[in-house]
């Protein structure tokens, strides 16, 4: 019985870890959306922003270069991360997905805005 125990408890870690990682991730695009929405001073909420939404162009939020100069200074400061050119920007600003993958690539992930 305690084999059994131990087994099962073994193939739930995995499990638990991957929903510990999912849940971060999904934490930190909604961090990164109520960040758009401050600093871009955007007319909707956190909630209606998807994640692969473009957000540059009509076809998108139609963000514009004066928002993406605002987003890049507000990602430095809450994350710590650094956007050093515009072909880096490029890469990076395409949607709420493509900003969290890079600030997780770019070190330690602050869970709390500021903190």
């Amino acid at each position: 019985m305690e084999i059994a125990e131990k087994q099962r408890t073994n193939l739930a870690s995995p499990c638990r870890q991957w929903q510990i990682a999912a849940m971060e991730d999904s934490r930190l695009r909604h961090q990164i959306k109520e960040l758009m929405v401050e600093k871009l001073m955007l007319q909707m909420a956190a909630e209606e922003i998807d994640d692969t939404t473009t957000l540059f162009g009509p076809e998108g939020l139609g963000l514009d270069s004066i928002d993406a100069l605002e987003l890049v200074v507000g990602l430095e400061k809450t994350y710590g991360i650094s956007i050093q050119n515009s072909e880096v920007a490029a890469k990076v600003l395409r949607n709420v997905s493509t900003i969290a993958e890079y600030v997780k690539e770019q070190g330690d992930v602050r869970t709390e805005a500021g903190g």
